[in-house]
């Protein structure tokens, strides 16, 4: 299992960044592997809920269901999804209150390959891309939100 983390201290409250964050609707806006989300993903989801995605991660493009696994709000919230070729991801995120009325948030990304053909090439390629993809990820999300006006970013 491959394990990649990416944070950033965001000038938004842990409330406003976990409506945002856990609103799949909204993850096109941010990441840069988010092609488009379906299904009920207009809202911060629940345990249970799931959307579906069209990503493009290192190059390729995919579809998955993600099912929200954890909400403990406005500090975390763990989703898991299964790709249609295979393999398994999960995603946690992480809000701290960083003491300035700000939040310190983490994204962890969690993720085993289909087969040992793409282990390989995740140890050559795939992780690096993923890596940056995530670091561009996170950066994206603090620039939107606090480039957002307060009540427009929760």
């Amino acid at each position: 299992m491959t394990r990649i983390s990416s944070e950033a201290a965001i000038r938004r409250s842990p409330d406003e960044v976990f409506d945002y964050v856990t609103t799949p609707a909204n993850w096109p806006q941010w990441h840069p592997s988010s092609i488009r989300v379906t299904g009920d993903a207009g809202h911060s989801q629940d345990v249970g809920e799931r959307c579906t995605e069209e990503f493009v991660v290192a190059g390729r493009h995919g579809v998955c269901e993600w099912v929200v696994l954890r909400r403990d709000a406005p500090s975390s919230w763990v989703i898991e999804a299964r790709p249609e070729a295979g393999g398994r991801a999960t995603i946690t995120y992480a809000l701290t209150p960083d003491g300035g009325g700000g939040t310190r948030f983490t994204r962890t990304l969690e993720y085993e390959l289909p087969n040992a053909l793409f282990a390989v090439l995740d140890a050559l390629v795939i992780r690096r891309r993923i890596e940056r993809e995530s670091a561009q990820a996170v950066a994206n999300l603090r620039a939107v939100l606090e480039a957002a006006p307060a009540s427009a970013a929760g």
